[in-house]
């Protein structure tokens, strides 16, 4: 079992739904102003979130959000993506490599390209699934896997 970090947040109150997963895209300009922001953007730019637990339903006024914001606590989501069918070991720890193909299906795009993950990323597979199918694309035979940051 990968053990999770949470961290306590706060996100739009129309938004903020256990379950519920979302890209953290940063500062907006509107954020300068405010005395909560240092707890709005304690989220790394560009990484998926899954809301885990709402902290307390009182709202806090923003600038941004019209309906305010509420505390939740929140992990990074796991993300789907494929890899080169050699390293799709459940349990393993690796350094992310998007694959090496020649050409990318369009249906596929978001599985190579995922949203929230970098290359470089250290990860753990957490699930293997399917194998993809890539009729001679990628240097080696492909498998849709779960990583979690």
């Amino acid at each position: 079992m990968v053990e999770i970090d949470t961290t306590i947040t706060l996100i739009g109150s129309r938004l903020a739904k256990e379950g519920m997963d979302f890209i953290f895209e940063g500062e907006s300009n509107e954020c300068n102003r405010c005395k909560l922001k240092n707890t709005c953007l304690n989220l790394e730019k560009g990484r998926r979130y899954k809301v885990v637990k709402i902290k307390t339903p009182s709202v806090h006024e923003c600038f941004l959000h019209d309906g305010g914001v509420i505390a939740v606590e929140v992990v990074k989501s796991p993300v789907v993506a494929i890899l080169d069918s050699r390293k799709a070991i459940k349990g393993a720890k690796i350094s992310y490599e998007p694959p090496k193909c020649k050409e990318i299906p369009d249906n596929l795009y978001d599985l190579f390209f995922p949203q929230g993950l970098r290359t470089g990323d250290k990860c753990t597979i957490t699930n293997i699934f399917e194998n993809i199918e890539n009729e001679g694309m990628c240097a080696s035979p492909m498998k849709k896997v779960e990583l979690q940051l």
